[in-house]
């Protein structure tokens, strides 16, 4: 692959441009360009968004939208993966807000995030007790769990998932990101869990090392 068409395709992305990354997309598919590497080359220009966002260089909008640009991809992508060469998501995470919070946007924003950069993701919703935690991570093997919430009243709510994950025996397989407005690295270390984030960037900044670290 040239290297000067990579580069347009990222460039494409971190500049919001939707139509020319619809145009990129489709010549490297009529090229024979496989399904996966235009995956992957999208996942690194997801990784600049995301570390413009921690700069002050980008904004909650721009995340949003280049979500949504890579969520297009994916969708045109997803007849070639599955019939092609076959793509395997970086892990399977399940995010939710805790119970006693029904805030939703900061969690839809890492929903889609991850979801864009390869995760494969179920969102719970909103008001998630436990237990449906606990089921998700046992239905799914899912090797990540992200609690949201917005309000400090979700710190006990956060702390009791985890403390369910754990009595269920589910511990091991598993790490559990915490994140929201109110999230600090003293709240992470209340609620017993792994990791921690301020915004959309930091999670998946946090969800790709370990995933690294899980297929090593």
């Amino acid at each position: 692959m040239d290297p000067a068409k990579r580069s347009d395709l990222v460039a494409a992305i971190v500049g919001m441009d939707e139509e020319a990354v619809a145009v990129l997309v489709e010549q490297w598919l009529s090229e024979g360009v496989a399904p996966a590497f235009i995956i992957d080359v999208c996942r690194g220009a997801m990784s600049e968004v995301g570390a413009r966002f921690e700069a002050g260089e980008a904004f909650i909008p721009e995340l949003i939208m280049a979500g949504e640009i890579m969520r297009q991809v994916s969708l045109r992508l997803k007849p070639h993966l599955l019939t092609g060469v076959p793509h395997k998501s970086l892990s399977s995470v399940v995010f939710g807000t805790v119970k006693g919070d029904v805030h939703d946007i900061g969690k839809d924003i890492v929903v889609t995030i991850l979801d864009a950069a390869g995760f494969d993701v179920e969102d719970l919703g909103v008001d998630v007790p436990p237990e449906r935690f606990v089921a998700a991570v046992r239905e799914r093997a899912a090797g990540i769990v992200g609690l949201s919430c917005l309000l400090t009243t979700g710190f006990d709510s956060m702390k009791a998932t985890v403390e369910a994950i754990e009595s269920a025996g589910l511990r091991g397989q598993t790490r559990v990101m915490i994140g929201g407005a109110p999230i600090t690295a003293r709240v992470c270390a209340y609620v017993a869990a792994d990791g921690w984030g301020s915004d959309a960037a930091a999670a998946l900044t946090i969800a790709q090392r370990w995933a690294g670290e899980a297929e090593r």
